[in-house]
């Protein structure tokens, strides 16, 4: 789990007074994107997309995305760890990553991830100067270490997750291999989905 003694970093719904868990899922747009769309809508459920904008170009499906009522958050331009990185330069990759996916989506950005979970103060002033809001989890489903046993995933989650989770995915096959088994297990434990 992962908590933050940052109050002005979200790491669970109950600090925005929702109910409900939210899923998100980081490092996209990838080349299975329009398939988790396809998982999501068959299933009713939302989720917040953490998008580099490297990777996003006119021809990834993001209009479909925020037509099915997912939201897109900023995830750096080229994915460093900003804690390598000075004020100018991370000022530099979320700027850029901010303005582009604004730039292709006609939509403002309001929230913000930092790659790999790693930030420092100038994180913090950088987007206080640009208006995200950073969006943590509070539950880790470890999908990136599970490409040989899926399934953990879902253990990784269920024996955690709570009302107001915020989990932690990625955009990876493993993931997109357990979807569906995730989204209804949640359900059957009577979770339901919310968004920020």
């Amino acid at each position: 789990m992962y908590n933050s003694s940052e109050e002005n970093i979200i790491t669970n719904l109950k600090q925005r007074e929702k109910k409900g868990i939210l899923l998100t899922f980081d490092d996209g747009p990838s080349k299975y994107i329009n398939r988790f769309l396809d998982i999501l809508a068959e299933e009713e459920v939302t989720g917040l997309f953490f998008w580099q904008s490297r990777l996003l170009h006119h021809k990834r499906p993001w209009e479909r995305l925020l037509e099915d009522g997912h939201m897109i958050g900023a995830h750096s331009h080229s994915h460093p760890n900003l804690t390598n990185l000075d004020f100018n330069q991370q000022m530099n990759e979320i700027q850029k990553s901010k303005q582009m996916i604004e730039g292709i989506t006609g939509q403002s950005v309001r929230y913000f991830r930092p790659p790999f979970g790693q930030y420092n103060q100038d994180t913090l002033e950088v987007l206080a100067k640009l208006e995200l809001e950073m969006v943590m989890w509070d539950i880790s489903s470890f999908d990136w270490n599970l490409k040989q046993e899926p399934n953990q995933i879902i253990e990784n989650v269920m024996n955690h997750v709570q009302d107001g989770s915020i989990l932690l995915l990625h955009e990876l096959e493993q993931t997109l291999q357990i979807l569906p088994t995730l989204i209804k297990k949640l359900k059957e434990k009577g979770c339901h989905f919310s968004r920020l």
